[in-house]
């Protein structure tokens, strides 16, 4: 999730409905801008697979096929995580930006995410993920969301609601009993963990994955009660 400082070329630029999103190469490396904000690239991926890992790790061994979200696709990291890992039954991955999808079904994000999409199990639902949970729909074993640099710097101010009280019950209600909630963020915050008991989730803990500069990039995990 750290850039280098090498020039960056752009390769696309679209204007949508929640403003400006860039696909950038900077070296060897691909990388997302949302209205001038640094995502994420394809340097590295350690955090955005422990998303997944992380989930289906704090999940009962003896789940059956259990149905992942995944909240934005990104570089693909996490779909291809996902994909790779034969326990998982059904994922799905919900993305608000058309272009990310474009450049992922049939652009040079499909290097990392070519298969992944292939998979059988896998479907994709252009929605806004704060909408999407928002309203009446299937629920899964675990939810693994990375939209933002974090529940503390988000990269629109409509995904605020995602970390809030009211957001974090609908990510409950979406949720099997003993369902997991995972949320990536570049750094870690003890408000949103506190924020995830007062929602009722259990068994609140932060993992850690450390980065060549700053503080490490972390996934905050919550568990639904059974």
């Amino acid at each position: 999730m750290r850039h280098s400082d090498s020039p960056a070329t752009v390769i696309d630029r679209r204007e949508g409905p929640h403003g400006e999103v860039v696909l950038r190469r900077r070296g060897e490396h691909l990388e997302i801008i949302a209205n001038g904000c640094f995502l994420m690239d394809t340097s590295d991926g350690r955090s955005e697979r422990l998303l997944v890992d992380a989930a289906l790790a704090a999940l009962p061994a003896d789940r059956k096929d259990p149905a992942v979200l995944i909240g934005g696709l990104g570089v693909g990291f996490s779909l291809a995580r996902a994909a790779e890992e034969p326990r998982w039954g059904r994922i799905a991955v919900v993305e608000r930006e058309a272009a990310v999808v474009d450049w992922h079904r049939s652009g040079p994000l499909g290097a990392y995410s070519g298969a992944a999409l292939a998979d059988p199990r896998t479907g994709i639902v252009h929605a806004d993920l704060v909408a999407y949970l928002g309203a009446p729909g299937p629920r899964f074993d675990a939810l693994c969301l990375d939209i933002d640099n974090g529940p503390d710097w988000t990269v629109t101010q409509d995904n605020d609601s995602l970390y809030s009280p009211a957001g974090l019950a609908a990510c409950r209600d979406r949720l099997t009993p003993g369902g997991v909630l995972a949320v990536w963020s570049a750094r870690p915050s003890a408000a949103f963990e506190q924020a995830l008991r007062n929602a009722g989730f259990a068994g609140v803990t932060t993992e850690e994955i450390t980065v060549a500069r700053g503080v490490p990039d972390v996934v905050h995990l919550g568990i639904r009660a059974a």
